[in-house]
């Protein structure tokens, strides 16, 4: 099935069934969803509604029950798990908020790490780590591990790693959850500006809605449904 050209990512009837014993949670119900190519979006809604849910199955990190998953024409539920990884690889960058940055590797090493994964020559995954280091104002600390940066920091070593394959969608979960409000703010003054400059379609989950008027549109949640 074809997607228009203009999506880069669309939602069809997507159902995501948790079940525990006899429990049994309905985290998605039937979700209809398009966003297009170079948007920047927030889905916001309370705790519980299936916000982080619903950015694990539209990224493929996840499986759903039902329904399909359109991401740049590709219907993830024809990818197998290798493919599905491979994919994420290629064209996505993930931000979340505690960062999931290695503690014994120096921020340069973190974010050279997708890229040696994807076999990179190392010289040139050096190269560009310094280089994406440098887009958010990190030269500096290139060579400090984790443990020696603020938060803000971290989490700008996160999105240089996010970005470093230049990936066409980037997924951010709660990207400031963990910061003070000027960190906050500078971080998403980063994402906004990635976003403009490189047309790079940006997906956020926020409980913050200093955070969802940064977007250009704001996808509310309420148990499972975009209300």
């Amino acid at each position: 099935m074809q997607v228009q050209t203009q999506t880069i990512i669309q939602a069809q009837q997507v159902r995501k069934i948790y079940r525990s014993g006899q429990l049994r949670v309905e985290a998605l119900r039937d979700i209809d969803l398009a966003i297009a190519s170079g948007e920047m979006v927030a889905i916001m809604g309370p705790s519980g509604c299936g916000k982080t849910t619903l950015l694990n199955c539209l990224s493929g990190l996840d499986t759903v029950d039902e329904g399909d998953i359109f991401i740049q024409g590709e219907n993830l539920r024809e990818l197998s798990d290798n493919e599905r990884t491979a994919y994420r690889a290629r064209h996505m960058g993930f931000i979340f908020q505690d960062f999931n940055l290695l503690p014994m590797l120096s921020a340069v090493e973190n974010v050279e790490l997708p890229m040696l994964v994807s076999q990179v020559p190392g010289r040139k995954a050096r190269q560009r780590a310094l280089e994406m280091l440098d887009r958010v104002g990190l030269a500096d600390r290139a060579r400090h591990r984790p443990a020696e940066l603020s938060g803000g920091q971290r989490q700008r070593v996160t999105i240089a790693r996010a970005l470093t394959n230049n990936p066409a969608i980037i997924w951010a979960d709660e990207p400031t959850g963990n910061l003070d409000s000027e960190s906050a703010n500078d971080v998403m003054d980063l994402l906004c500006r990635f976003n403009r400059e490189y047309s790079q379609t940006l997906v956020v989950v926020t409980h913050a809605l200093e955070v969802g008027q940064r977007a250009n549109r704001i996808i509310r949640m309420q148990d499972g449904s975009i209300i």
